[in-house]
């Protein structure tokens, strides 16, 4: 988000660049790869099929990343709560529209309804939390559970291919617990973003967020290093939202052309 969204203590503070940059990098390589999934699950488009599976392994490090300085970010806002019902407004909108436009690649709790969620949530509860004395061992915990909660879909908590604790089948069978992270066959969504395992990448980003928020950032990462990221960090969210519309008018000005198609 840009400026308007940061609370008036931390208007006062030099911005932090590296964090807008870091978040203008990891929206810019989400566009890409959307665009590529686009063109390639849409149109057929062999090379562009090439590209998605070839950035595909590398685009959970691009989300965590842009979650990670949402989490941040968080932390330097007026009104968590405000924000996140107007995105989840833009959500819904996102989800109705991909539900009619292109019902087999709708989009029912991708990342925006993730943020907005997040944020919601972090409204209601940051309160509490900031009476944690903060430790980088929750930090870590936090992205512990993270991998912990990883194997959900398939059945389990645990480690990668290690069931540690075994999750009872009926729980995926309860069709609006698809937020969490449980659902069955018959649920799709091109874009997918539980809170379970998700929620702890963004809940390690509020608490680096409260020395951040403090003005504890060593004085490195105040500098602009990398302009045209750091732009695209200040407006992430926006971007974030335009992106997939301004792509298939892209896309669908090409077939226009008979260029593909």
């Amino acid at each position: 988000m840009n400026e308007s969204t940061q609370s008036p203590a931390a208007a006062t503070r030099p911005r932090l660049h590296l964090m807008d940059e870091l978040r203008g990098f990891a929206v810019f390589c989400m566009v890409f790869y959307h665009a590529f999934y686009t063109f390639a699950f849409l149109y057929q488009i062999s090379w562009m099929m090439v590209l998605f599976r070839f950035f595909t392994p590398a685009e959970p490090f691009f989300a965590a990343l842009f979650i990670f300085i949402s989490g941040i970010s968080s932390l330097l806002s007026r009104s968590n709560l405000r924000r996140g019902l107007r995105l989840f407004a833009v959500a819904l909108v996102v989800t109705l529209v991909t539900a009619l436009v292109t019902p087999q690649y709708a989009i029912w709790f991708g990342i925006l309804h993730f943020l907005a969620v997040c944020m919601i949530l972090y409204g209601l509860l940051g309160q509490y939390q900031k009476k944690i004395p903060f430790s980088w061992l929750l930090v870590l915990l936090c992205f512990v559970l993270y991998f912990f909660t990883r194997p959900i879909p398939s059945g389990y908590l645990g480690f990668g291919p290690v069931s540690v604790i075994p999750l009872p089948e009926a729980i995926y069978h309860v069709k609006w617990l698809f937020p969490l992270g449980f659902y069955d066959s018959s649920f799709s969504s091109s874009d997918y973003f539980p809170l379970l395992s998700w929620g702890f990448v963004f809940l390690a980003g509020t608490m680096v967020g409260r020395p951040v928020a403090a003005g504890l950032a060593p004085k490195w990462m105040y500098r602009s290093r990398v302009p045209f990221f750091s732009q695209m960090g200040r407006w992430a969210l926006v971007i974030y939202i335009a992106h997939q519309p301004v792509i298939y008018a892209f896309a669908w000005l090409l077939e226009r052309l008979g260029l593909i198609g």
